[in-house]
């Protein structure tokens, strides 16, 4: 963690206190390219361009007439880039809108309560309203679908009552007076209303329709040519009945027709037709009733509902076709009288009404959706007048008065609710904005910055938090520098250590020496070191001082040059250790010893004398001889050096043990640390000594390098994940080729000795 706040430590030494923060969103949050660099160093921005470029290059080509063959292919892959392109760059304007709009704290939590409870709310209002006017407008529809079919049940009883008065006076006597007759009562009420009186063919008839015919049962004198009273203002009167008619005998609908000056224009007419009642009819009574301005005018007082603008729709994918109608007399229709209902308002008074009409030569039927325009007030009458009345009072109107209350308190506590949420939203922004504010000052440098303490809440303790925090990172501050500085103490001990080491590979004529030290932390304790002495003699090192860190590393300097400087007085291993323990025990801490082998490799007199001071064993294994000889584990006697003991000079000196070694071509001498008998796996289980012994001789056909990182190879491979717990050392010696080295004088070996 003090690692992590050294960057910032250092980030703060170069920037001044500011006198005032900006509000604007941090840098990741503003664009990175000007409009221009989007344009043309992105791949989106070319397509654009080229896309662009292309598309108004084809239709300049299509334009001029002069397009080849291709060009329309061009032109919508173009588009298709077109499109793709600024869709990228209208979704990334819509993130960066997005992201700039939404960085306040305030924006975020004020929108989140317009969302939660603002916007449900209006759209249960809206729901509800909504289902209110459909409800009216279906209401509407079924008052106005009602009316219209009273308009058509009463011109079938003017047909029904009209043929019934023909049929008592007599037949086609008296036939024009009747129709007059009733005409002219019904003139009262609907002004259009027309009638007439048509010839039936009778059933398998091919004569033309103005033939008499022996067959007529009602009246033998009846006139070929239809007896037409009314207006007829609409339409051209019929002259006969559809033969699908004369099967049916009864109808009374809807028929829709096309004035003539205005084709564009669809009106409705009411058409009742009655028969006689004898099995074979010869005539029929035909009533029409326009849809005109008195008839709609006396639907708008029955019902409450204007009607306006009438279309033919397609049903089933067959289009029925209206009657082709007459010029249309009236300067205006009903429809056109309307004045002052256009805009918003007519979106809550439009509402729409299908009625079924029929094709009058093929009986084929279909729908025309018609217009009206409903008074929500004037329905809402209707069906309130129609309920008990308390007093002055309708049921309806009171229960109109209770929802009208119970949205006045519900408007009252959604702005009770709206100004309590953006209270809350600004206290809590305004905690989060002095928090913010705090930390951009700290991140400038100012630890003195507090925040002041409002309120006892959860952002109240934040704030006592963070301003103990700030208290604070100056000492976190001084730690990491502190620790910075022994860091890089270490790494220099680390450098001055791994200096000490043996550099480059030795030059000596028959042997190999190679050595490796893996230290467990930045600085280790272990030390290994062979030098060239006189007469063909190499000089080998290796100990292991106690502890770790700094203090062992100072020690290992201060043995290397002991050991250095006595080698060229002292041949004798023995007396060497001897003296350094006599030194550097006065130098040592209390605490810390060191544990050494020191040997001398002697290649005139073919012999490795050695001594052990505590430190870890010696593994030998001999050339291959017959009989396959063992790696063998040499421990002579030897105390630790450095112990501060009264008496343990001499006790030292006197269980210190020297060896000597014959050697021969082929030998290997392994030198090591407990770091490596001692690594651990994640059981705790010791690599040991017998599992590196039998390495040894398994791989002994080996270079002394290949050797070397075999045995590392099988250590690492041994521990796994467990943690490296000490430092791992070792010298691994392989005699070559001994021939190549003249031996002394035997006289000189045996004045020597070898012996184990």
């Amino acid at each position: 963690m003090l690692r992590e706040w050294l960057p910032f430590r250092l980030s703060f030494a170069s920037r001044a206190a500011p006198a005032g923060l900006p509000s604007r969103p941090p840098a990741a949050l503003r664009p990175r390219q000007s409009i221009p660099q989007l344009l043309l160093r992105t791949f989106p921005g070319r397509v654009l361009i080229i896309a662009a470029v292309a598309r108004v290059a084809v239709a300049l080509l299509q334009s001029a007439g002069a397009a080849p063959p291709g060009v329309q292919a061009v032109g919508t892959a173009a588009s298709l880039a077109l499109v793709g392109s600024l869709g990228y760059f209208a979704a990334r304007i819509l993130l960066l809108v997005k992201q700039r709009l939404l960085w306040r704290v305030r924006r975020k939590l004020v929108l989140s309560y317009v969302l939660i409870g603002f916007i449900p709310a209006l759209l249960i209002v809206a729901f509800f309203l909504l289902a209110g006017l459909l409800m009216f407008f279906n209401v509407s529809s079924y008052l106005f679908k009602t009316g219209f079919d009273d308009l058509v049940d009463a011109a079938q009883v003017i047909a029904q009552t009209t043929t019934a008065d023909i049929e008592r006076g007599g037949g086609a006597t008296g036939a024009r007076e009747v129709l007059a007759r009733r005409q002219n009562n019904g003139a009262q009420r609907y002004p259009g209303l027309s009638l007439a009186l048509v010839r039936v063919r009778p059933s398998g008839d091919t004569t033309a329709a103005d033939s008499s015919s022996s067959d007529d049962v009602d009246s033998p004198s009846l006139p070929a040519p239809p007896i037409v009273v009314g207006p007829w203002r609409h339409l051209e009167p019929p002259t006969r009945v559809p033969a699908w008619l004369a099967a049916q005998r009864r109808f009374a609908g809807t028929l829709a027709y096309v004035p003539a000056d205005d084709p564009t224009d669809t009106e409705l007419v009411i058409r009742a037709v009655a028969f006689p009642g004898s099995e074979r009819p010869s005539y029929a009574v035909i009533v029409d009733l326009p849809i005109d301005d008195t008839v709609a005018g006396r639907l708008r007082e029955a019902t409450g509902i204007k009607l306006d603008k009438i279309s033919v729709t397609r049903i089933g994918g067959e289009t029925v076709r209206p009657i082709q109608g007459r010029m249309r007399r009236a300067a205006s229709r009903w429809v056109r009288s309307e004045v002052g209902d256009t805009g918003w308002k007519a979106l809550f008074q439009r509402w729409v009404a299908f009625l079924d009409y029929t094709e009058w030569d093929t009986g084929k039927s279909s729908s025309v959706s018609v217009s009206i325009r409903v008074g929500l007030g004037e329905i809402y009458e209707r069906i309130s007048s129609a309920q008990t009345r308390l007093g002055n009072v309708s049921l309806g109107d009171l229960f109109l008065l209770v929802l009208v209350v119970i949205a006045g308190l519900f408007l009252i506590i959604e702005f009770v609710a709206l100004v309590m949420g953006f209270a809350l939203a600004k206290s809590i922004t305004g905690s989060v904005h002095e928090l913010f504010m705090g930390t951009e000052r700290v991140r400038q440098g100012d630890f003195s910055h507090r925040i002041n303490v409002r309120t006892r809440d959860q952002l109240g303790e934040l704030a006592e938090s963070f301003n103990s925090m700030t208290g604070s990172i100056e000492d976190l501050l001084q730690e990491a520098a502190e620790k910075k500085r022994l860091e890089e103490e270490l790494r220099i001990a680390r450098q001055i250590q791994m200096s000490l080491l043996p550099r480059g590979a030795l030059t000596m004529r028959g042997i190999a020496v190679t050595a490796l030290c893996v230290p467990a932390r930045e600085v280790g304790g272990d030390y290994y070191d062979f030098f060239q002495l006189a007469d063909d003699r190499l000089g080998i090192l290796i100990a292991d001082v106690s502890g770790k860190g700094t203090s062992a590393a100072f020690y290992m300097a201060e043995l290397k040059g002991l050991v250095l400087s006595l080698s060229q007085i002292y041949q004798s291993p023995k007396r060497l250790l001897i003296e350094v323990n006599r030194i550097i025990s006065d130098n040592l801490d209390s605490r810390s010893f060191i544990t050494m082998t020191y040997a001398v490799l002697d290649l005139g007199r073919r012999t490795l004398v050695y001594a052990r001071a505590g430190h870890t064993p010696l593994i030998y294994l001999p050339a291959a001889r017959p009989g396959a000889p063992c790696a063998e584990v040499l421990a002579p006697d030897g105390l630790v050096l450095g112990l501060r003991l009264e008496g343990i000079e001499a006790k030292f000196e006197q269980l210190l043990e020297e060896c000597s070694l014959p050697i021969s071509t082929g030998d290997v001498f392994v030198f090591f640390t407990d770091g490596i008998s001692e690594a651990m796996n994640e059981q705790s289980d010791l690599f040991g000594e017998s599992r590196l012994s039998r390495l040894i001789e398994e791989h002994r056909h080996l270079s002394s390098e290949e050797l070397r990182e075999r045995i590392l190879r099988e250590v690492k491979a041994f521990v796994g994940a467990a943690d490296q717990h000490d430092d791992m050392t070792m010298i691994l010696l392989k005699i070559e080729d001994l021939e190549a080295i003249a031996p002394v004088e035997a006289e000189a070996m045996a004045a020597v000795g070898i012996g184990r």
